[in-house]
Parts: structure tokens; C-alpha cells; sequence
């Protein structure tokens, strides 16, 4: 699904990362480079060719290694320790948010270096600042120190603790809430179909990105704080421009308007069903 979905990821990036209003209009004389997700997507393709649409794909692939797994055995061993300590059954929805935030945050930490890379590779567009994930985590490693690799993983985990507790628990609340309507077997023992759980994933997850969304553009300002990417995407994220979460929020609600902190959030979306 990352691959088939690689257009979507690269323009949510790039909005996301564009200073500038996303709108028609030309605003103090600076007209946007992407005014929308299908202008960005067209002009990516008309730009920079159909490898553009992929741009730090490899990054994005390896990261689902060590994210998926790490999330998964997380989540399992939680889910194993609550029964081992027997938790009262009524608390199950609390179980399931709390344990989806745990999972989430283990899988970040042991993968976010890649999601740094794929987001530095997928802005950069042309000329290259790198030539591919080595050279780019070379570069940011020599600007930023070895903690540079890590650059914007606070945000990251104030938005995935919520975003994997959101996830896994809506899903299991709506799983729940379709057993109990009325089957052929009588109310309350409806059985799941394969149809049924892709619904239930796809509302979950997309509830649970857009609520979380603002973060996630905080997130890839700090990811691409410095990079020099050429003038004519506007202007650069420089380093020193934002302090912190709250200063980050702040500022693109100021600048940019509400609007701003959902920059991203239609092909974020889209990104849901596969």
C-alpha cells in the first residue's frame, strides 16, 4: 500500500513543508508553487517526471520493517501483560487506546531516522540537495550532529500516541458497536465480514489522522528544518525557526491561518483506504 500510495505521500510533504498559503491567489506578490493536491500532483509529474511522484520511496519501504513489527509485538505484549493482571473487561476500550498509544510510540523510536529521510528525499525536488537515503543521512548527520536523525521526534510521539490510540481504539469500539447490531443470528451476535473490518479500519484510521493532523505538519517542519532545496518551492524552513511544539503551532496558525495546520490533510486522507 506505500508504494501504490507514493504520489499521495510526496504531495502531502510537500504541502505540508510549503510556507506559503495553499490558494489561487497571489498574496504580497508571491504566488504559492502548489495552490492544491491535484496542481501538486501535476506539477510534480510535469517537473520532475514520474520518479518525482516517488521520491524517498526506499526510505518509506524500510521503514515499515521495524515500524510494523515493533508496533505489533508492542501492542501483543501489552494486550498479554493487562491479561495477566486480569483487568476487568469493562475497561477493554480503555485497553485498547491506551495499548494502540504504547505500540505507536515503540514502533516510532525504533524507525523514525527512515521517516526523516523519506520526508528530506520526497521535499527536496529539483535540483537534488541529495543524491538518495545515504547521501541524505550523511548530510543531515554533518549539519545537524547524529541527533539530527531524530530532529522533530518530539512532536512525532505527542502526535502518535494519540493517532495510534485513536486508531486501535475507535477500530475495536466499531467492530464492537457492528457485532451488537441485529444478524441473522439475533441482536447483539452479528458476525464480522471481511467488508465490515476494512470499514471499520477505514473510518478509525481516517478520524484518527485527521484529528491528529496539525502535529503531523509540525512534525515535517522540524523534519526538513535547513534543508536548501531550491527558492523556487518558496521560501526554506531555516534552522532556528521554530523553538518547540507549541512555537511551531503557534507560528503557522499566524502565518498561515487555520487552514495551515491541515495543509496535506485531502491526500493524507486518501492515503487512508489502502
Amino acid at each position: 500500500s506505500r508504494l501504490v500510495c507514493g504520489p499521495l505521500d510526496v504531495v502531502k510533504i510537500r504541502l505540508q513543508v510549503q510556507l506559503e498559503p495553499i490558494t489561487d491567489q497571489t498574496l504580497r506578490g508571491v504566488r504559492p508553487k502548489y495552490r492544491s493536491m491535484l496542481h501538486a500532483l501535476r506539477t510534480v509529474f510535469r517537473e520532475e517526471g514520474v520518479r518525482g511522484l516517488w521520491r524517498g520511496q526506499l526510505p518509506g519501504q524500510l521503514l515499515t520493517v521495524p515500524y510494523c513489527a515493533v508496533q505489533f509485538v508492542a501492542l501483543n505484549q501489552f494486550k498479554a501483560l493487562v491479561k495477566r493482571l486480569e483487568v476487568d473487561p469493562k475497561w477493554d476500550p480503555a485497553v485498547s487506546f491506551v495499548s494502540g498509544g504504547v505500540a505507536g510510540a515503540a514502533a516510532t523510536v525504533a524507525s523514525y531516522p527512515f521517516d526523516l529521510l523519506r520526508t528530506v528525499l520526497a521535499a527536496q525536488g529539483e535540483p537534488k540537495v541529495y543524491r538518495g537515503m545515504v547521501d541524505a543521512a550523511a548530510g543531515v548527520v554533518k549539519q545537524r550532529g547524529p541527533g539530527g536523525l531524530y530532529m522533530g521526534l518530539t512532536p512525532t510521539l505527542v502526535e502518535i500516541i494519540p493517532y495510534s490510540a485513536l486508531q486501535f481504539g475507535l477500530y475495536d469500539m466499531l467492530k464492537r458497536a457492528y457485532r451488537r447490531g441485529g444478524g441473522r443470528e439475533g441482536p447483539g451476535r452479528r458476525e464480522e465480514t471481511p467488508l465490515s473490518q476494512f470499514m471499520c479500519g477505514l473510518v478509525a484510521g481516517m478520524l484518527s489522522k485527521a484529528t491528529t493532523h496539525p502535529l503531523d505538519v509540525a512534525k515535517k517542519r522540524f523534519q526538513v528544518t535547513g534543508l536548501q532545496r531550491s527558492l523556487a518551492y518558496g521560501a526554506r524552513v531555516e534552522q532556528g525557526m521554530y523553538s518547540g511544539l507549541g512555537d511551531v503551532l503557534v507560528k503557522i496558525y499566524r502565518a498561515e491561518g487555520a487552514k495551515g495546520l491541515f495543509k496535506g490533510l485531502a491526500p493524507s486522507l486518501a492515503k487512508a483506504a489502502p
